[in-house]
């Protein structure tokens, strides 16, 4: 059954439920990175906020919506190039060094949990700091290819707008016909952001090792995050039809509620920095 916790009430459940399961497997998602000037894409009932993100076909298929997605990255890539961890990746980072996390399986493609100093983690969906060419497999940093597209499109660079989700920018309205992207320096390839888009399959090795990692933990805790998308809730599945409880600390609504042992519905960075320091002070009165 359930039990949903409010702010005045939320550390101890949660603190004891860590304490009950010591090896952690944990699920991001947006909610742990807008504290850090990232936006998220859905609302608390779990629906969109806005228009849904570029899909795989629509990308690879046209070069109109190439020119689109690489002419709003270009202003958006400003926020999610400087973007620097928030207190719900510190917290997390200090439960792992602390033991307390086994895995992390993010769904955020910001790469902030590696900056924040998380090891044990896995990019469900890629990282956007990094760009792939689709034919010949060549990866290269995206911050490189900033350079390029300012080179080839200087009159954009003096163009702002609102952020949004995944290094983009709300641009719409502009005419994108002129828009110049450089193509793969080894090949000519065309070059794709090296992040899983909307109709596109998670790579099955991350998958796999994902499971994996699941069975060597004995409780799941989704930190930030509506389940909304098919990829990340899967593994709540997983985890409930193991018979691991699952705890979630999310603002909203999640696809699994009637899944979880336990609900925290408070700012995750602000329940997460509680819960690392708890648990630390548990640890200093066991020394």
């Amino acid at each position: 059954m359930l039990a949903a916790m409010h702010a005045s009430n939320a550390n101890t459940p949660l603190v004891d439920f860590v304490r009950r399961h010591p090896r952690l497997f944990v699920l991001t998602g947006a909610g742990c990175s807008t504290e850090s000037g990232i936006p998220d894409y859905r609302d608390a009932n779990g629906d969109w906020k806005r228009a849904a993100p570029v899909t795989y076909q629509a990308f690879m298929g046209s070069e109109a919506t190439r020119k689109r997605y690489w002419a709003r990255s270009l202003i958006g890539w400003r926020i999610m190039g400087e973007a620097r961890p928030g207190a719900a990746h510190h917290a997390l980072a200090r439960l792992e060094s602390a033991g307390h996390v086994h895995t992390l399986l993010t769904q955020n493609v910001d790469g902030l949990h590696d900056a924040a100093g998380s090891r044990a983690t896995i990019d469900l969906h890629g990282r956007i700091d990094t760009v792939c060419c689709t034919a010949c497999g060549t990866r290269s940093p995206r911050a490189q290819l900033q350079s390029r597209l300012l080179a080839r499109n200087p009159e954009w660079a003096q163009l702002s707008a609102r952020s949004a989700p995944d290094g983009d920018a709300d641009l719409d309205g502009r005419d994108f016909s002129g828009f110049d992207i450089p193509a793969c320096e080894q090949c000519g390839g065309l070059l794709k952001p090296d992040v899983v888009f909307f109709g596109e399959s998670v790579p099955p090795s991350r998958v796999t090792a994902a499971r994996t990692a699941l069975q060597a933990c004995d409780a799941m805790l989704v930190a930030g995050s509506s389940l909304m998308v098919y990829s990340g809730f899967r593994f709540v599945q997983a985890a409930a039809a193991a018979g691991l409880p699952v705890a979630a600390v999310n603002l909203g609504r999640t696809r699994a509620d009637d899944l979880l042992a336990l609900k925290i519905a408070q700012p995750v960075g602000e329940a997460l920095s509680t819960l690392a320091e708890s648990l630390s002070k548990d640890a200093l009165r066991a020394a």
